[in-house]
């Protein structure tokens, strides 16, 4: 279903990873990108490295690569330039939770490219499985939102890159609001525009 939100000649940009290695199948988000390689629309995929952990550089890109995608890896503060600079057309990203509302839970980092998105005027596509939308949680303020170590921010490959006792605000996911979302792709449809009424609707079906 994606795959009918990518024109020819697509930049995707995409963040962490949403591919086998974290979703199985061929994944979620970057199944859309693979789809758009396979049916020949796909120019380039660009892969945010997604720190602290690096999801995005070790694993999305090593999927890419592994599946022929075009794909070119860059700093997460580096998204706003390659905007700015024209050089993407779409953003998909996964989902870990959907709220009621529409609201969508994902690697920190995530609501950064959907307020980067509207600012451009790029299409931010979330891709996830229906076993994500969960119509219990009213809304995003309702998602517990984990606090990681700050080691993970503190340190690097074991080297400390922060003078010690040093703290660090490490939030796993963050939320982004369903008004900055252009789409929700699920395995049976696309709910547009992303709100209670069309979840409940990709919900029955």
């Amino acid at each position: 279903h994606g795959l009918t939100l990518v024109p020819a000649g697509a930049r995707i940009l995409t963040h962490c990873n949403t591919g086998a290695l974290a979703v199985g199948g061929t994944g979620s988000a970057f199944a859309v990108a693979l789809a758009a390689h396979r049916a020949g629309r796909l120019v380039q995929l660009w892969v945010d490295e997604t720190r602290p952990l690096l999801q995005g550089s070790r694993l999305t890109a090593y999927e890419a690569r592994r599946n022929g995608l075009p794909h070119s890896v860059l700093p997460d503060s580096a998204a706003a330039a390659l905007m700015a600079s024209g050089q993407v057309d779409l953003i998909i990203t996964g989902a870990d939770r959907v709220a009621a509302d529409g609201s969508v839970a994902n690697k920190v980092g995530t609501y950064s490219l959907a307020v980067l998105a509207a600012h451009h005027g790029i299409p931010f596509v979330v891709v996830a499985p229906r076993s994500s939308v969960d119509l219990t949680t009213p809304d995003g303020a309702a998602i517990p939102l984990e606090q990681r170590a700050a080691e993970e921010v503190t340190r690097h490959a074991g080297v400390e890159v922060a003078p010690p006792g040093t703290t660090a605000f490490n939030p796993a996911f963050d939320v982004t609001p369903p008004s900055l979302v252009t789409a929700l792709v699920t395995e049976v449809g696309v709910v547009r525009p992303v709100n209670r009424e069309g979840l409940l609707r990709v919900m029955e079906m």
